[in-house]
C-alpha cells in the first residue's frame, strides 16, 4: 500500500502551524515529525489539539495535528451545522491540499467518530484508519453507556472523593451547566480523574500536560444525533482499534463491537487504561500504532 508523505518543506521537527481556507472557512492545521503521514483529530468536540500532542509517534510519521473547524485558531462554521461529514470533508481537504496519499488517520474520542465516517465517505482513500478510544455511535446509547461505566469508576476509588465529584462534573457537563469556555474547563478539571486509568499514579508531565489543556463553545453549535453500527461492515481500511480497561467514555463495550463489525481490524486494548492513554502509558500506546503502520507500509 503506498505510504503517503508530504514534501518535506512541510515537515518540521517541532509542531509548525499552517493554514487553508476551505469554501471560506479558515482550516488550521500543525505539521511536525517526517514519514507516513497522520491526519490527528482531536475529541469533544471542542478540545483544542494540543492534548494530542505525540512526540513519539513524530519520531517515525509526519503527524498532522488538525484545529477541527469551531476550534482554536479555525473559524466556527457559520451555520453551525456540525456533524461528522462535515468534519471529514474539512479534514480530507486538508489531505488534499498538503498533496498526501492514502494518509493514516487517528481520531480520539469523537475524533474516531469522524475517522469512521471518513472512511465511509472517502472509501479506498486512507492507508489506515486508528480508532482511539471511539465508539460508533453518538446518541442515547452511548450516553447511557458512559454513565454506566461513571459509576463503575466510582466503585473503584471508593476512598477518593474527587471520584465522586468526576461523577457529578460529568453529570452538570451534560445537563448544560458548563455554557462558556471557562465554565467547561472548570467541569473538565473536576472530570479529569475520571479519564485515566489511575489519576492518582500519572506520569511525570502530567501536570504541564494538564495546564496546557483549552476548550472552544461555538455558542451556535446545533445538536445531532449519529449511528454508525449497521454500515461498519463496508468500512475495508486497514483499522487499529485502540481502547483502555477502564475507559468510561469510549470503552471496550464500543471497542469491540467495532472489531467485530470492522472486516480489516484489529484491537489493542491498555490494561487498567483508561480515556487517555497517550499520556497514561505513551510508550505502549506509540509502539501500538507505529507496529500498525509499519505492517501496512511494507
Amino acid at each position: 500500500m503506498t505510504e503517503a508523505h508530504v514534501q518535506p518543506s512541510v515537515a518540521a521537527a517541532s509542531p509548525v502551524m499552517h493554514e487553508v481556507l476551505i469554501d471560506g472557512v479558515r482550516q488550521v492545521y500543525h505539521v511536525a515529525g517526517e514519514g507516513p503521514v497522520c491526519l490527528v483529530h482531536a475529541g469533544g468536540p471542542g478540545f483544542h489539539w494540543g492534548y494530542m500532542r505525540m512526540p513519539l509517534l513524530e519520531q517515525s510519521m509526519t503527524v498532522v495535528y488538525l484545529e477541527p473547524v469551531g476550534t482554536g485558531n479555525s473559524d466556527p462554521l457559520p451555520d453551525g451545522e456540525y456533524n461528522m461529514s462535515k468534519y471529514a470533508y474539512f479534514a480530507h481537504e486538508v489531505a488534499e491540499h498538503i498533496g498526501a496519499r492514502q494518509p493514516f488517520f487517528l481520531g480520539h474520542s469523537h475524533g474516531g467518530f469522524v475517522g469512521l465516517q471518513y472512511a465511509l465517505d472517502y472509501p479506498g482513500e486512507l492507508g489506515g484508519l486508528v480508532l482511539y478510544s471511539s465508539a460508533p455511535c453518538m446518541n442515547q446509547d452511548l450516553g447511557m453507556e458512559q454513565v454506566r461505566q461513571l459509576e463503575i469508576f466510582t466503585q473503584r476509588w471508593p476512598d477518593r472523593p474527587e471520584a465522586e465529584d468526576a461523577k457529578q462534573a460529568w453529570m452538570d457537563l451534560n445537563m448544560g451547566k458548563a455554557r462558556d469556555r471557562d465554565a467547561v474547563l472548570q467541569v473538565l478539571e473536576r472530570l479529569m480523574p475520571a479519564f485515566f486509568g489511575n489519576y492518582w499514579n500519572l506520569p511525570a508531565g502530567f501536570d504541564a500536560w494538564q495546564a496546557g489543556l483549552d476548550f472552544s463553545v461555538d455558542p451556535n453549535r446545533r445538536p445531532y444525533a449519529w449511528d454508525v453500527r449497521d454500515v461498519l461492515g463496508a468500512i475495508h481500511v486497514p483499522t487499529l482499534i485502540l481502547a483502555g480497561e477502564y475507559d468510561f467514555n469510549c470503552g471496550m463495550r464500543w471497542a469491540l463491537e467495532m472489531n467485530e463489525k470492522i472486516p480489516a481490524s484489529r484491537l489493542v486494548s491498555f490494561e487498567q487504561g483508561g480515556h487517555m492513554n497517550h499520556v497514561e502509558t505513551p510508550e505502549a500506546f506509540a509502539a501500538a500504532v507505529t507496529e500498525f503502520v509499519s505492517q501496512i507500509s511494507k
